[in-house]
């Protein structure tokens, strides 16, 4: 019984060595279009990666910098607390940095500066992340033309053909959806990349608007 289950094993190794192919000499029948289509997923890992990066640096903030800054307001150092501000790089010190330059102006007036450097910095986290967002539109499109002019020419082969078998047919199709399927988890991935920035992003946004929240609270407390 064992020697039988060694043999279908060693059959199965066998046919299944024989007949499967490496990702690359698949991707490769799909011709001339694959080239452009790896070049979207060049653009969309670049760009992924070059946004991460920078996202992640501006959302990185010290807890207790909200409670330093708070601190020195109350006690009248408006010094210590600009030069720390100023001499912390993300968005959150600078709308801080922006708040502390207008002190003594009416808080309204305070708050739109605050807003103004805050959208600014807004987006330049978003720049270059609506790349993210083309590629995702645009690879499934790419990819479906590419199945569609190649089906067109197939269709033209086999009409010239005397009779082509389904087996023919079949393999031909198979090479033709390939542009469609590379298409397809191309723009799958760029929107899953797209979508995961936006959330870092408005983690960022909201630890902002915390920020901006509590600076006019601050101000509007008793000095000490």
């Amino acid at each position: 019984m064992l020697a039988i289950l060694l043999q279908l094993g060693t059959t199965t190794l066998s046919s299944a060595s024989t007949g499967t192919e490496s990702m690359f000499s698949i991707l490769v029948k799909g011709g001339v279009l694959m080239i452009p289509l790896a070049m979207f997923m060049a653009i969309s890992v670049f760009f992924f990666f070059e946004r991460l990066i920078a996202i992640r640096k501006a959302s990185r903030i010290d807890a207790n910098f909200m409670n330093i800054i708070r601190d020195h307001i109350l006690t009248g150092n408006v010094t210590a607390a600009r030069s720390l501000a100023k001499n912390t790089p993300n968005p959150v010190a600078k709308m801080i940095d922006k708040g502390i330059q207008r002190i003594g102006k009416p808080i309204d007036a305070i708050e739109k500066n605050m807003d103004n450097v805050g959208k600014l910095e807004i987006y330049k986290m978003e720049k270059n992340l609506s790349v993210l967002s083309v590629v995702a539109r645009i690879a499934p499109l790419f990819g479906f033309v590419g199945t569609i002019i190649g089906l067109v020419m197939l269709l033209r082969e086999f009409a010239a053909a005397s009779n082509p078998s389904i087996t023919d047919i079949a393999d031909a199709m198979y090479v033709k959806m390939i542009t469609s399927a590379t298409g397809l988890i191309i723009g799958i991935v760029s929107f899953l990349g797209y979508s995961y920035l936006n959330t870092q992003i408005d983690k960022t946004v909201n630890k902002m608007e915390t920020a901006s929240a509590d600076f006019i609270d601050i101000l509007q407390e008793p000095t000490r």
